[in-house]
């Protein structure tokens, strides 16, 4: 967040090599850690603490005192486990026979979805995203709409049949095609099928939420070219 400078060694001349501005400094990603207080014994930042400290100081001789301190800890804790057959079980790792190295459990490859993904965090040690679930939601709601149409069309058709029996002749005309029809399956009917057999359109909150996403959805793609020329 400060200034970076630049010493020239032969002529002593300072030159300004970053010096971010306000904007620069809203920028940033917002960094959450635990309350210190709340950390156990070995989170990183209560177990380094007094190399932290000394290298704060610039006191360079004592923060590599704490460190091999750290470490000896570490190698006599790792040596007390073999002689005692105690099997050292990570909490947050797994090895991977394959590459023969450590790999975070919880690890989340997917590329980030800028639609549907607010943040990331982590609890307990265990990263999360926090997720809109705008998509999700939309479906649902389309789908209770499509559910809505079916059963309007399915009491409508129960109607009709009704009103033809009623009507329908005792001695003839049994074979006699009645002005309404009802589709041989209606339980199998998909999101597209509804247009076909004549269902009112979507409610105006799928239109709304719909027209909402493609809007989001282009400025992300405007976003992505504007990068790209950047990186161009």
């Amino acid at each position: 967040d400060g200034e970076v400078h630049i010493n020239e060694l032969k002529n002593g001349g300072v030159e300004m090599f970053w010096n971010p501005t306000s904007e620069v400094r809203r920028q940033r990603l917002k960094r959450h850690i635990v309350l210190f207080e709340e950390q156990t014994d070995f989170e990183s930042e209560r177990l380094w603490q007094h190399v932290t400290s000394a290298i704060n100081k610039g006191d360079q001789h004592k923060a590599t005192q704490e460190k091999f301190v750290l470490e000896e800890e570490q190698r006599n804790a790792a040596r007390e486990r073999r002689e005692n057959g105690t099997e050292w079980k990570p909490l947050l790792f797994q090895h991977d026979a394959t590459t023969n190295e450590w790999r975070y459990k919880y690890e989340d490859l997917r590329p980030w979805d800028p639609l549907n993904d607010i943040a990331q965090f982590e609890k307990n040690g265990i990263l999360q995203t926090m997720e809109r679930h705008l998509s999700s939601r939309m479906s649902n709601h389309k789908t209770t709409c499509i559910n809505n149409q079916i059963t309007r069309h399915k009491r409508a058709a129960k109607d009709c049949r009704r009103r033809k029996t009623s009507d329908q002749p005792s001695n003839h005309s049994q074979n006699t095609e009645s002005s309404c029809s009802t589709p041989e399956s209606v339980q199998d009917l998909s999101d597209d099928d509804g247009k076909y057999l004549g269902f009112e359109s979507l409610c105006a909150q799928c239109g709304k939420e719909m027209n909402h996403l493609k809007e989001i959805h282009s400025a992300v793609l405007s976003l992505q070219r504007a990068q790209q020329d950047i990186h161009r």
